[in-house]
């Protein structure tokens, strides 16, 4: 296991060490692990009038089961953390699959919306554990480099989830009804829990878990909150990734009502979008051979930064309408993919020893900064992409400045 100095700053200059093979069956089990959460939040959004209809909801009520299994995924990802420290990995991650098929089942026969919503805030808490503790198997395995490049590459695992998981929803939706959805969903978990419990491998290392037997979890939280350099990665990420939020949240209001796509279109564009995000990611699993993810970070900040620029101008004047705004909305969505695994790589190196509590609080901010940048958006809606174009410029240059400010000043 190749282990990095947790006290050691980065140094953005210097050359990035040779890759080493990929370990594609890890990468795949700990990728499908992540999914859990992705698949579970884009394959029954087709299914929602349907479930409204089925439950006897309004469709204000059916769409609340997004917001439940979002607040699922913020309140459990800080548990999972300092518990995969303390206790290994292998635990959390099984205990979690297991916890989303249960609470895919409970959704499944659900029969009234309040079951639904407890059912899904119960998948939530089950599939945020994949996410979590996935990321600190990696950085268990990995030095800082290594690190950012499997995380780029599970991107693009998950990164199949946003493309195939609503078509895959409409045609179970036709098939059986919207039950199907969820009934697929527990296959999934029971699927990969059993690759779980035969494939993986405990990785927490020795220190880690003498580090975590002498610190309650809170103690931990304070230990890594008092990091500069390491609120700077988290908030680089989370800033950078508030912009994919506010999309997804202002998307189908910008695409088939501002510019008037049919809903058969709009997976199409949604898609695209999701394609750029995986082959930037890919490209920079590329770019990491050659430059180091700081490097990296410092270039692809300052382009989303332009990117941000150039999109609230466009929305502010209307030069070129939707043919400036769409591919420049492709573009600056696409620095998630660069941005995404280096500030999670840059955070996991600053102490190894603690990388679940870590891994659960860069998870929990990008969640809460989306969550707060998308509903910002929605507040000051005006029928334009104007107030969606600001949000995004505002974050791409908070997230440029904390990492210059914070992850990487000098001092």
């Amino acid at each position: 296991m190749t282990s990095a100095n947790p006290a050691s700053a980065p140094d953005p200059g210097s050359p990035a060490p040779a890759p080493v093979a990929t370990p594609w069956g890890l990468v795949i089990l700990l990728g499908a692990l992540t999914g859990m959460g992705p698949l579970a939040i884009d394959m029954y959004l087709p299914s929602l009038p349907a479930i409204a209809a089925g439950l006897k909801a309004d469709p204000a009520q059916a769409q609340t089961t997004v917001a439940a299994f979002l607040a699922g995924m913020a309140v459990g990802q800080p548990i999972y953390g300092p518990w995969s420290d303390r206790i290994g990995r292998r635990v959390p991650l099984i205990l979690g699959a297991l916890i989303f098929i249960a609470g895919s089942i409970a959704c499944a026969l659900a029969t009234s919306i309040e079951l639904m919503l407890a059912a899904r805030f119960l998948q939530a808490l089950g599939a945020c554990a994949g996410g979590v503790v996935s990321r600190a198997v990696i950085r268990d395995r990995f030095d800082h480099t290594e690190t950012a490049r499997m995380l780029s590459l599970m991107m693009l695992i998950m990164g199949l989830a946003p493309i195939l998981a609503p078509i895959l929803g409409s045609a179970l939706l036709a098939l059986g009804g919207w039950q199907w959805n969820f009934w697929f969903m527990t296959a999934f978990g029971v699927a990969i829990c059993i690759a779980a419990l035969v494939r993986l491998k405990e990785t927490r290392s020795e220190a880690t878990a003498l580090q975590a037997s002498q610190e309650n979890p809170f103690q931990s939280y304070a230990a890594v909150l008092k990091n500069r350099r390491l609120i700077g990665y988290a908030l680089c990420g989370a800033l950078n990734g508030a912009t994919l939020f506010t999309y997804i949240s202002a998307s189908p209001g910008l695409i088939m009502g501002t510019y008037g796509y049919s809903s058969a279109v709009y997976p199409w564009i949604f898609g695209l979008n999701a394609l750029g995000v995986i082959g930037a990611g890919q490209v920079n699993r590329m770019v990491l051979r050659y430059a180091t993810p700081d490097q990296v970070l410092l270039r692809a900040s300052l382009v989303a930064s332009i990117f941000g620029l150039g999109l609230a101008l466009a929305a502010a004047t209307g030069i070129g309408g939707q043919w400036t705004v769409l591919p420049l909305l492709f573009l600056l969505l696409s620095s998630y993919g660069f941005m995404q695994g280096n500030t999670m790589a840059g955070a996991l190196n600053v102490d190894p020893t603690r990388a679940g509590a870590i891994s659960a609080l860069m998870g929990t901010l990008s969640f809460a900064t989306g969550a707060a940048a998308a509903s910002l958006a929605a507040l000051f809606h005006d029928g334009t992409p104007r107030t969606m174009a600001v949000v995004m410029l505002i974050a791409l240059v908070g997230s440029a400045v904390s990492l210059r400010a914070l992850a990487l000043r000098r001092g």
